[in-house]
């Protein structure tokens, strides 16, 4: 699978969480990915939220890695 291919599948990924952050006032932007390893933004409350680490492990990665199996890690960029 291409970089290209890649970036669409996490892009897909990301669409289907952003209407949960969304009603609550948050956001996520794609960074980057690199050697596995997916970087993220969270905007909005999500970047103040006492349990943004548990959204971006249980519901991003999860997510991410339903449509982008080699994907080992997802990790946020304030």
């Amino acid at each position: 699978m291409t970089i290209e291919d890649l970036t669409i599948n996490v892009e897909k990924a990301l669409e289907e969480i952003r209407p949960f952050l969304m009603s609550d006032g948050g956001n996520i932007k794609l960074v980057g990915i690199e050697d596995s390893i997916v970087k993220v933004q969270l905007e909005g409350t999500c970047t103040g939220c006492s349990v943004n680490q548990m959204t971006l492990k249980n519901g991003v990665e999860a997510t991410i890695k339903k449509y982008a199996p080699q994907i080992t890690e997802v990790i946020n960029i304030s």
